[in-house]
């Protein structure tokens, strides 16, 4: 099985803070974390419900992908990312609440 390192973007990573200093978002928080820990281990963790997203592209044209922090949680997290920029990384670009 393949391990990632993770890179985020700033955009990410101020997500990632905003929600770890959100006492009323700690079980978000705690989800999201269980996720990227997934992340770099085992992609295909079913728990992670990983998939294409089709409507979005890295900036350099990369397929971004979708994985799941929460399921079948109204405002459930989300955790959107690519591979790269360099083999065995996948950088984070954004973690956000399902619409």
């Amino acid at each position: 099985m393949t391990k990632f390192n993770l890179k985020y973007t700033i955009s990410a990573d101020r997500q990632l803070s905003e929600l770890e200093n959100s006492p009323d978002k700690f079980s978000e928080f705690k989800a999201v974390r269980k996720a990227l820990g997934l992340m770099e281990t085992n992609l295909r963790h079913k728990s992670l419900c990983t998939h294409k997203y089709d409507s979005l592209s890295g900036q350099n044209g990369e397929e971004v992908f979708e994985a799941y922090a929460e399921n079948k949680t109204p405002g459930a997290y989300r955790i959107f990312w690519h591979y790269g920029p360099s083999k065995g990384m996948i950088t984070i670009l954004a973690i956000t609440p399902h619409p």
